[in-house]
């Protein structure tokens, strides 16, 4: 069950909403909302929620073992057994053949291994909670459930934000109330649904189009086909990803749920540096605060500080799929850190125009990476762009595709800048001013006309259309 998907919006969500309204007090809330989230996750994949149950309860568990004793290498090999657990059941169920095909062909047994939705969210989830007891910041909970519905929120556990246990303990155990945030929250969803089903997934249809074939088939698109297919995916990922974002914020505000903010217009960074600031930010902190910082971070010497990105950026890549390219993905944007760490930033930092068209080129570049898992297929279309296989720079057939979505494409490119952020924003303060019948006539319209107009707008783009992905899924 997706988020964009009718029985969802139309039948799931109103129906948990209700049931969470019903019920009086917080445990009987949290006990529904717990019920809820299993239902959904066991919906797509009713095996996998016992991994889900197990890795919580070894969690829970090691937390209270570490809370339990005084010694701190007891506690450590507590934290190290929770570890061990965590990051041996993803690396079974979603490396394991990779590690195989290192050493020979992948045995059938292992190539059938279907990956658990959401594992990799979820696992650094659990990660965060048994690390930050271990650490002093969080109190280890007592109550088994409570983990468990920490570790499988529906809004958000199958891909993302990362929540950190203590950024949402309070709110989620504690008294908790959605008044003023109801609409609020609607408002975020609806925006972030009609984001992702008006321009993300036409922007996706659009990518496949052009970039799913063979070789020989991909080695033939014209060069505007090839930058036409790479803009259209660059567009579709980040539409797509915020969008899901979007979406489980504005549902966590609906119960009075506060999740961090994921994504802030990556696209109009003028750096690498700046743009994974911007991007993804639940997992760059995550990677920043348990990872790069434990290693040393940039408190050491420059030799090892580069060592510590170069191992953060591996594991980066590795975390978003069991996939050499992935790999290379993320080691190709540590080398433009670096780069930039070393001297690189300093000369971007004079041109704000080049600056931002070297952002926009790295990135388009590094989304062609991480499209093709087959990098002989990645590698025929990044030769495309330049003409370099003796390609067309055009043709009828492509100059008639870029035409007939270029309002798409407008649309959503506007839509990666803060633009309408900003545009609402303006007119909020201007009605405020103003008082009386105009403020409450833009508050009306602002609070329900527009999202139901959305919600009706992205209901008619969902009614008989079977391309509904959420890229994420698979990580």
């Amino acid at each position: 069950m997706v988020f964009s998907s009718l029985l969802f919006l139309y039948a799931f969500l109103p129906l948990s909403l209700a049931c969470y309204a019903l019920c009086r007090g917080q445990k009987a809330r949290n006990i529904s909302l717990l019920l809820f989230s299993l239902v959904f996750y066991a919906w797509g994949e009713p095996k996998y929620v016992l991994l889900l149950i197990f890795m919580s309860f070894a969690d829970w568990f090691c937390a209270l073992r570490i809370s339990a004793l005084e010694d701190r290498a007891d506690k450590k090999a507590w934290l190290g057994a929770a570890v061990i657990i965590d990051l041996s059941l993803i690396g079974f169920f979603k490396y394991a053949g990779l590690l195989c095909s290192v050493f020979g062909p992948v045995p059938a047994v292992i190539e059938n291994i279907a990956l658990p939705i959401g594992i990799s969210f979820y696992t650094f989830q659990l990660l965060t909670y048994v690390i930050d007891v271990y650490r002093g910041e969080a109190q280890a909970q007592r109550s088994f459930w409570r983990v468990l519905l920490y570790a499988s929120l529906f809004h958000q556990c199958v891909a993302g934000p990362i929540v950190r246990y203590q950024s949402i303990a309070g709110e989620l155990y504690g008294e908790r109330s959605s008044r003023g945030e109801l609409l609020p929250g609607i408002r975020r969803f609806a925006a972030a649904l009609a984001k992702k089903t008006l321009l993300a997934n036409p922007c996706g249809a659009l990518a496949d189009a052009l970039l799913t074939g063979d070789l020989e088939r991909l080695k033939s698109l014209t060069v505007l086909g090839a930058w036409l297919g790479a803009a259209a995916f660059m567009l579709q990922i980040y539409l797509d990803f915020s969008a899901y974002s979007d979406m489980a914020i504005g549902m966590g505000k609906m119960l009075g749920l506060h999740y961090p903010e994921n994504f802030n217009y990556p696209y109009v960074s003028r750096s690498v540096t700046e743009f994974w600031r911007r991007w993804h930010m639940s997992l760059s902190s995550f990677f920043r605060d348990y990872v790069y910082i434990p290693l040393g971070g940039n408190r050491c010497s420059r030799a090892r500080n580069l060592l510590n990105l170069f191992i953060v950026w591996a594991l980066t890549g590795l975390w978003h799929g069991a996939s050499w390219n992935f790999v290379l993905w993320g080691l190709y944007f540590f080398v433009f850190l670096m780069l930039e760490k070393l001297f690189l930033r300093r000369l971007l930092e004079r041109t704000r125009l080049l600056s931002h068209v070297y952002l926009l080129l790295i990135a388009l570049v590094g989304w062609i990476l991480f499209y093709f898992t087959d990098l002989k297929l990645g590698w025929a279309v990044f030769t495309d762009l330049f003409a370099l296989n003796g390609n067309r720079p055009s043709d009828f057939i492509t100059v008639t595709v870029l035409q007939n979505n270029l309002f798409l494409l407008i649309a959503s490119c506007l839509c990666c800048t803060p633009l309408f952020k900003r545009l609402g924003e303006r007119l909020d303060a201007r009605f405020a001013a103003r008082g009386g019948a105009p403020a409450a006539a833009w508050e009306i319209i602002r609070s329900c006309v527009v999202p139901i107009a959305l919600l009706l707008l992205a209901t008619s783009s969902l009614v008989g259309d079977s391309y509904n992905p959420f890229i994420y899924f698979q990580f």
